[in-house]
């Protein structure tokens, strides 16, 4: 799922202290940064859900053949990641996977995990935990809608009020790896942290990026 990236329409949790620009051009970068890396998972056929509906001359032109386009539709996110499980289910998908376009470049055994979890009879549902207490990931083989209907968003109780609801509905779901979403200023500093080189490896444009905004003091 991307959004496209036009200043004052992406990251803009991160305003101030970046710009509405700079904040568009770091999403760009950890957006080209993360197709790229997708490029090396070849066991599954890509998709750029974008938004807004009238970017698809411009999504296609960041992703290319390597991917196939849908728009989002829906008034929130909950909303938009429901109808597209069902847009790509009635395309003949039954093993479903939907990540975020803004956190670091996903290892692709993570992938790979999620993928072979949705073949078991005892699992319906995966998720992956991501460090904010929400979740990057989440795939599924069939129909699994009450996840999304009525759910609160940006907080850090995401990822145990949607395992609680699965709980309660006796759906079986399975837990990926954790990895980083990139949403706050202290997220961009750990993208710098030379301790975080090997996670980071994937991410040439945005720490690029990161490197050309050090100067600024809430990186200092």
């Amino acid at each position: 799922m991307a959004k496209a990236p036009v200043a004052g329409q992406v990251k803009t949790r991160l305003v101030p202290p970046l710009t509405y620009t700079q904040a568009a051009e770091l999403y760009r970068a950890l957006l080209l940064d993360q197709l790229a890396n997708l490029q090396n998972f070849s066991e599954a056929e890509r998709y750029i859900a974008y938004a807004p509906d009238d970017a698809g001359l411009l999504m296609r032109g960041l992703g290319g053949s390597d991917y196939q386009y849908l728009p989002q539709r829906g008034d929130d996110l909950g909303a938009r990641m429901e109808h597209l499980f069902s847009d790509l289910q009635s395309r003949g998908h039954w093993r479903i996977i939907m990540i975020g376009s803004d956190l670091g470049a996903l290892p692709v055994q993570i992938l790979s995990d999620a993928f072979t979890r949705l073949s078991s009879r005892d699992i319906q549902v995966v998720l992956g935990p991501s460090r904010d207490g929400g979740y990057y990931l989440v795939g599924m083989n069939q129909p699994t809608p009450e996840i999304f209907a009525n759910m609160t968003w940006s907080h850090d109780r995401v990822l145990d009020q949607t395992t609680e609801r699965l709980t309660r509905l006796g759906v079986g779901f399975g837990l990926t790896a954790s990895w980083f979403d990139l949403d706050t200023i202290d997220d961009l500093r750990r993208l710098l942290d030379p301790a975080m080189a090997a996670e980071t490896a994937a991410m040439p444009r945005s720490r690029s990026y990161m490197e050309s905004l050090r100067h600024l003091d809430c990186f200092g």
